[in-house]
């Protein structure tokens, strides 16, 4: 069975994620900040600057959430950013973020769904995920609306939590992950399951060469993966391919 949030709700996968994230968006931005030592906004940067050659004028960031990745963004100055996400408690926060930064003219959040997105074909220069392709309802039909929307030469950023090669150092991280880390978020965010579903998805999530191999079967091309702190996470980058000149 595919790893859900709530395994005893009718909901499928999508309205799950959406419920889940409502109810502990109010509470997200410091446990996630707490549970990863901060460690989170330096693969963020690391993510972001690997788009700073492309100089993305338009940019995507799908699963926004609280909109760090769209703020963490801003620094490559593009035109426009718009972040999407299904959770309006989660867009709420970050609505409240972008305005508190004076970045309301550059940052737009929308309530949407990345397997189904609203813009026109060829649209963005860029497209970014942070910790958010693992919760697609349908991973290829995700990836293929991000394919989709994405200009010519556009750049595919990726963000998500992988799981580390090292044998000794993979157990120590999931006694964290299955242990420690459902405990607390259990007791700051009130949500029993939420927190358990991390760790049942990132074990689920294909990662390293197997997400990179459904990439290249959806049409990317210079698709790279680079792990982040031994293996705990992993940036992954691909390009849609220009037009024939």
């Amino acid at each position: 069975m595919a790893a859900v949030p709530y395994k005893d709700s009718n909901l499928s996968k999508k309205g799950q994620v959406e419920e889940m994230f409502d109810q502990i968006s109010p509470r997200y931005d410091l446990l996630n900040h707490l549970l990863s030592v901060n460690i989170d906004k330096i693969w963020r940067r690391r993510a972001i600057g690997l788009l700073r050659k492309h100089k993305p004028g338009s940019l995507l960031d799908i699963a926004t959430g609280t909109a760090d990745f769209a703020v963490a963004a801003a620094r490559l100055k593009p035109k426009k950013i718009t972040g999407i996400d299904l959770s309006e408690g989660m867009l709420k926060i970050g609505r409240k973020k972008i305005a508190a930064k004076g970045l309301e003219q550059l940052i737009e959040l929308r309530k949407a769904d990345s397997e189904s997105l609203p813009f026109d074909n060829d649209t963005f220069d860029a497209v970014t995920v942070g910790f958010g392709v693992r919760n697609f309802e349908n991973l290829e039909k995700g990836l293929t609306e991000i394919f989709r929307v994405l200009r010519p030469g556009g750049v595919f950023i990726v963000l998500e939590f992988s799981q580390p090669r090292n044998r000794f150092f993979r157990g120590l991280y999931f006694f964290y992950f299955t242990r420690i880390l459902p405990w607390l978020g259990r007791i700051v965010s009130k949500d029993n399951r939420a927190y358990t579903y991390l760790p049942e998805s990132v074990r689920e999530f294909p990662d390293g060469d197997d997400f990179t191999g459904i990439l290249k079967n959806i049409g990317f091309e210079r698709c790279k993966w680079h792990p982040q702190t031994m293996g705990i996470a992993t940036i992954y980058e691909a390009q849609k391919p220009k037009k024939p000149s």
